[in-house]
């Protein structure tokens, strides 16, 4: 195999047509060509998040967006519910404590969704929770929540809802305005099918009320600083301005083709994984998959991380392994971004081949011939 596949839940593929705009030359970003570039990026965005709310661009990963859902809005002492069923949930709940934040969480076992009852039941024991912190797709389980579901019954409160859609925005159903999110997290590097390097923050005027009133210290994820520059379609520190020309070709290109559209082919590209992994004889490890990746449980007798190296070392497809402790027990592959059929059937074919030479038993081919009959229909 010649072609390198990358599968990981993050980053994910570039399109050609995304690389070739970052190739060319770099331009000014305080210049009227730039805000023309970055007003574009930001109209187009709302309708990926499906909402009218303000989004906010920041030079970082994920994990800054995150912060700045937590720094903008809350005050030292605070009290939020945060939703904990595997590393970024965890991530959450981290930031929090960091800034002297009260963490209520809501644990989960990791591979289940949590219950919104259980979430009614913490808003009504503490009535003066600022905050509700989850995740559409928890990455390190492969586990999808109904952020609709808890969306009601946030609502009907003074707490805000704060949902992480870093990888899943793009492949799971998601309504920002419609499901009630205040501040919904994103990142570049996964649906959105640019190098990492970019975050987001939609932001609702609930939320908006909620920063007026923060005491925690904040510098460069101060939202009352990025509002000031998003009234001028302009950022007020440096833009990563190649990644930005880079995300108005691929926000051009989601657009083009309509979000859920878009969401429909991963949903499929997912149901083609799974069923080519049922027909092997593995199993799924998340009872909520996510449309965005897949966890699925390795052979008793095989050590995920084994067939994860085989993978890359011998059939040029990058998987992903599983975290804490399921290391060694799960491997995952993605189905988001720019992650395509091409891509989905050369993996299913070298797990099959990386099976066979880690002396698993199956009928050769069954993985590959399950999933064209779902990606044929």
């Amino acid at each position: 195999m010649s072609k390198n596949y990358l599968m990981t839940p993050g980053p994910t593929p570039v399109p050609e047509n995304i690389r070739h705009e970052m190739a060319k030359p770099i331009i000014h970003h305080r210049t009227k060509e730039y805000q023309a570039i970055f007003k574009d990026v930001t109209e187009g965005l709302k309708k990926i998040f499906k909402t009218s709310n303000d989004i906010l661009t920041f030079t970082s990963s994920g994990t800054g967006a995150m912060e700045a859902s937590i720094v903008n809005v809350l005050s030292p002492s605070d009290k939020i519910i945060v939703t904990r069923g595997g590393k970024f949930g965890e991530r959450f709940g981290e930031i929090a404590k960091a800034y002297g934040v009260e963490v209520i969480a809501i644990d989960i076992e990791w591979g289940l969704s949590p219950k919104p009852q259980a979430i009614s039941q913490a808003l009504k024991k503490n009535p003066d929770v600022k905050g509700v912190y989850t995740t559409l797709c928890e990455t390190s389980t492969a586990t999808v929540y109904d952020i609709k579901a808890i969306g009601e019954i946030v609502k009907g409160t003074n707490a805000l809802y704060v949902v992480d859609v870093i990888s899943g925005l793009g492949a799971d159903d998601f309504e920002n305005d419609a499901w009630g999110v205040d501040i919904a997290v994103c990142g570049s590097q996964k649906g959105l099918m640019i190098p990492p390097g970019l975050a987001f923050c939609s932001v609702s005027p609930k939320a908006w009320k909620a920063v007026q009133g923060s005491r925690l210290p904040k510098f460069y994820f101060d939202f009352k600083k990025y509002k000031k520059a998003y009234i001028d379609a302009d950022t007020p520190f440096t833009s990563a301005i190649t990644l930005v020309i880079g995300l108005k070709k691929a926000v051009e290109t989601i657009n083009e083709n309509g979000i859920d559209n878009v969401i429909g082919e991963h949903q499929k590209l997912a149901k083609a994984f799974r069923e080519a992994v049922k027909a092997i004889g593995l199993s799924i490890f998340s009872k909520s998959p996510s449309s965005a990746v897949t966890a699925v449980n390795a052979p008793a007798s095989i050590d995920a991380d084994n067939i994860i190296k085989l993978l890359k070392t011998e059939f040029g497809v990058t998987f992903a392994g599983g975290q804490e402790h399921l290391k060694g027990k799960i491997f995952r592959c993605a189905h988001m971004g720019g992650i395509n059929e091409e891509y989905t059937i050369e993996s299913i074919k070298a797990l099959e081949q990386a099976l066979i030479k880690l002396d698993y038993g199956f009928k050769a081919g069954s993985g590959q011939e399950a999933a064209e009959k779902v990606l044929l229909k």
